[in-house]
């Protein structure tokens, strides 16, 4: 398995999200949640086609982190990818790890999108 460095840990602020190129050209949405967890998913909402949800808000549904995203407010995990807001939908979730203070993110989905 291959890594793409994609930001400093430092540069990524808390319930915030960036978005990076990683192999064969896809789009994720990498956030830094507030207990220092560093979680990826896909950057494309799935109900639109438009790679908006490293901009999505942040939050929680009891245990779950989530993001919102920024279009339509569909809610999904960022642990597990599935949508709250439908079970049929849902985002693919990416191995992430950190090295030396850098973000690296698996070439390789870890989970396939239901969408």
């Amino acid at each position: 398995m291959s890594w793409v460095d994609v930001v400093e840990l430092d540069r990524l602020a808390v319930d915030r999200g960036v978005a990076a190129m990683i192999g064969d050209g896809h789009a994720v949405a990498v956030f830094r949640l507030s207990d220092d967890e560093v979680v990826a998913v896909d950057h494309v909402d799935p109900f639109t086609g438009v790679g908006v949800l490293a901009r999505g808000i942040v939050g929680s549904v009891g245990d779950r982190a989530v993001v919102a995203s920024p279009l339509h407010k569909q809610r999904f995990d960022l642990r597990t990818g599935d949508c709250l807001d439908d079970p049929d939908v849902s985002v693919r979730t990416w191995d992430v790890t950190i090295v030396d203070g850098m973000v690296r993110v698996a070439d390789h989905r870890r989970h396939e999108s239901a969408a």
